[in-house]
């Protein structure tokens, strides 16, 4: 006899039908339940004296079933179900066995013991018989309860014919009841169509013409009346535009008799001084010019401005409140001649001690978000000496930024500040947004593993090694302690710093080597110039110094 696990794979290979009804699964001439156990042994199970697990049929045929599906969905769907699930480690050998790619499977335990199946021809033979048989002996039930049906509906008929009106039994509604009745019968009726819908079943059976359905307007025509009537206009177009507490003869003519009688009093010394002589104007009876736009001066001074000293064809462009309200004799005058004119700021010179361009350090840190490092938590790191993960900052709400300002308190004695001083440093992560004459400001570099950190950087040898850029630039690599370290930084010019995942009061103690070994570099870096400097110059005086031996020893020979 055949076991449940080798009839599956026959069936599959040979892309039979695999029957399903119920909790029985139908292979041809064979079936099993569902939750009989197959001889392939679960994954992790029978180990170290452990019993032996093995999967269920149905938990295989759902496999099969959902194969094309990813393993997490599949698990998901196979957990809704509640089916026990093939395990990862399991699911490529069994699929391939199940496929006929392998004749066997290290897992199928063959002393297992063997379910077995039900032979299921004789079963569907009878199940047919007695079907037939059904069908053709007579069914005395169902000829009783027909027999019931039909008495039961003739009955219901000759109550209908005993309830039948005729025409002889008719009478006339008035002599049934009286006039008073039949109006409020009529009325009650009205009443009742108005508060209710016409159903669309008396519009489709047709019977007797319907009313022509009135408009949305029409059927609240009464509500719309009472509202409007009961409507008060509150503010119109006109009264809208009239203040309640302001009237502007008294406000604003108050405003401007109080200029005018200002401009009067400042001006009455100016009364005093001999006036140019007016010239006369041109009587209104003449005849008028032709206009021309660009002979508009001769009409300045003709405005009508009621006797107040209004400039029509001015500006108050720039101007205070206090010169608008003093008047235009109050007003700034042009500089005098003697008063040097200032010159724009594009044509002033520069102060002496004036620095062209920045000098602040710039540090570099890796753009890619993996990096323990990043725009967003690296201002706690080299600043406050604390190191807090980017996805805890991100969660307090902090954003990354394209540049960082740090702030370094040099310790007393050190290089480029006084003793205690701040140092600003500016922290980026795309170096190749910097300038030609950036690049000497960079003083350090925190590398992450990748040569692709460095594409685009100056003394990049031409294989895209970084070498030559670590002699000019102090790099640094930061990591955890239990992690590995990458081999491109192992076998680089690269400075290990090493943070504890759990201990934060060590952090301190790592960065300040940080600063440290920064300073170490920068005094290294200068004394290295200040040894270049000495040599050339030494090397400009040995020169003169041969120049000047020579030219005394050619003088000499000349005069002997």
């Amino acid at each position: 006899m055949a076991d449940v696990l080798s009839v599956l794979r026959q069936h599959n290979t040979q892309r039979r039908d695999v029957l399903v009804k119920g909790d029985e699964v139908i292979f041809g001439e064979f079936s099993w339940p569902k939750s009989v156990r197959t001889n392939y042994v679960v994954w992790g199970t029978g180990k170290d004296g452990q019993p032996k697990e093995y999967y269920t049929l149905d938990s295989i045929l759902f496999l099969l079933n959902h194969v094309h599906l990813s393993h997490p969905v599949y698990v998901r769907l196979a957990a809704a179900e509640n089916i026990p699930v093939v395990r990862r480690p399991d699911r490529k050998d069994l699929l391939a066995y199940l496929n006929g790619e392998t004749a066997s499977s290290a897992s199928i335990d063959k002393s297992a013991p063997l379910e077995i199946g039900l032979q299921r021809p004789t079963q569907l033979k009878r199940a047919a018989d007695e079907q037939q048989a059904e069908a053709k002996k007579p069914r005395l039930e169902d000829e009783e309860r027909v027999r019931q049906d039909k008495a039961r509906l003739a009955a219901r008929l000759e109550g209908h014919k005993e309830g039948t009106v005729t025409t002889e039994t008719i009478r006339s509604l008035s002599e049934a009841m009286s006039v008073e009745k039949i109006a409020a019968i009529k009325a009650k009726i009205m009443a009742k169509k108005r508060a209710s819908i016409r159903p669309d079943m008396e519009a489709a059976s047709g019977v007797g013409a319907p009313p022509a359905p009135r408009s949305f307007v029409e059927s609240d025509a009464g509500a719309t009346r009472d509202i409007v009537n009961r409507e008060r206009v509150w503010r119109s177009r006109s009264s809208v535009l009239q203040s309640g507490g302001k009237d502007f003869s008294k406000n604003i003519f108050a405003i401007l008799q109080s200029v005018k009688a200002r401009e009067e009093g400042k001006g009455g010394a100016e009364a005093r001084a001999p006036q140019p002589p007016v010239q006369p104007t041109l009587p209104k009876t003449s005849v008028p010019a032709s206009y021309n736009r660009y002979d508009q001066e001769r009409f300045k001074g003709t405005e009508d401005t009621e006797g107040f000293k209004i400039d029509t064809m001015g500006t108050y462009h720039g101007m205070t409140l206090k010169s608008v309200t003093e008047g235009a004799s109050a007003r700034k005058t042009a500089p005098s001649p003697a008063q040097p004119i200032p010159r724009p700021i594009s044509q002033a010179r520069p102060p002496p001690n004036q620095k062209k361009g920045s000098r602040t350090p710039i540090i570099v840190i890796p753009a890619a978000p993996s990096s323990i490092v990043t725009m967003i938590n690296v201002k706690d790191l080299l600043q406050d000496h604390r190191f807090i993960p980017s996805d805890e900052k991100r969660r307090q709400g902090c954003v990354r930024e394209t540049e960082v300002l740090i702030h370094r308190r040099r310790e007393p004695g050190g290089p480029g500040a006084p003793p205690g001083g701040l140092v600003p440093y500016r922290v980026i992560d795309q170096p190749l947004k910097l300038g030609p004459q950036d690049w000497d400001r960079v003083v350090a570099v925190l590398v992450q593993g990748p040569c692709w950190q460095f594409k685009g950087w100056p003394w990049l040898l031409p294989d895209g090694s970084p070498v030559d850029i670590f002699t000019r630039v102090k790099a640094f690599h930061v990591k955890f302690e239990e992690a590995k370290l990458d081999h491109n930084v192992a076998a680089w010019d690269v400075s290990v710093m090493e943070l504890s995942i759990h201990r934060r009061h060590l952090d301190k103690a790592v960065l300040l080597r940080f600063w440290r070994e920064l300073d170490r570099s920068a005094n290294q870096h200068l004394s290295s110039l200040v040894f270049a400097f000495v040599w050339f110059f030494s090397l400009i005086f040995l020169f003169l110094s041969f120049y000047l031996f020579f030219a005394v020893w050619v003088s000499q020979k000349e005069l002997y």
